[in-house]
């Protein structure tokens, strides 16, 4: 639910820089959903297949980026609680996904078993939800700096798994 989640306000920025409907765009969120751990995949977006890093400058993409990452808070912020419509609709549009056996690519926590580099860790990455949950990983080949990020927010994840397990131990 966080990948989709975070991948709509992604795409909500997007849409106030470009001054278009966000329904128009196609965007996604990877990695983990902390504010340090989220990836918006800037490269990769596209406006009715357009890429945006046609339509927006360099520093633009960046403050989607960065106002992306903070969405949670800020919406926590203004507030004074935490979301509950939109990650309802995100869990109910992925229910809808696999009632329905849709094969809707949506990024999702999933188990890594070398894919994006990493093993025996959940991350967001681009999965194919269809009538058996997730089925299928998609590749999106990142380039080096998307990958080195994938590597950071991986290490994020770790680190934070290895506090909660000394938490319950």
């Amino acid at each position: 639910m966080g990948g989709i989640l975070d991948s709509a306000r992604f795409k909500c920025y997007l849409s106030q820089a470009l001054n278009c409907s966000p329904n128009d765009l196609e965007g996604m969120v990877i990695g983990g959903h902390g504010d340090t751990t989220m990836i918006p995949l800037t490269r990769l977006a596209s406006y009715k297949g357009v890429p945006v890093s046609q339509l927006l400058s360099e520093d633009v993409l960046k403050k989607v980026a960065a106002d992306t990452m903070v969405g949670g808070a800020t919406l926590t912020g203004m507030l004074g609680t935490s979301a509950w419509y939109a990650p309802g609709a995100a869990v109910a549009s992925l229910v809808d996904s696999i009632i329905n056996d849709q094969k809707k690519l949506y990024p999702c926590c999933v188990a890594l078993d070398g894919e994006y580099g990493q093993k025996d860790i959940c991350l967001g990455v681009p999965v194919v939800i269809g009538k058996n949950g997730w089925e299928k990983i998609v590749d999106v080949k990142l380039n080096a700096e998307e990958q080195a990020a994938f590597a950071k927010s991986a290490e994020a994840v770790r680190n934070m798994n290895g506090v909660l397990s000394t938490m319950t131990a």
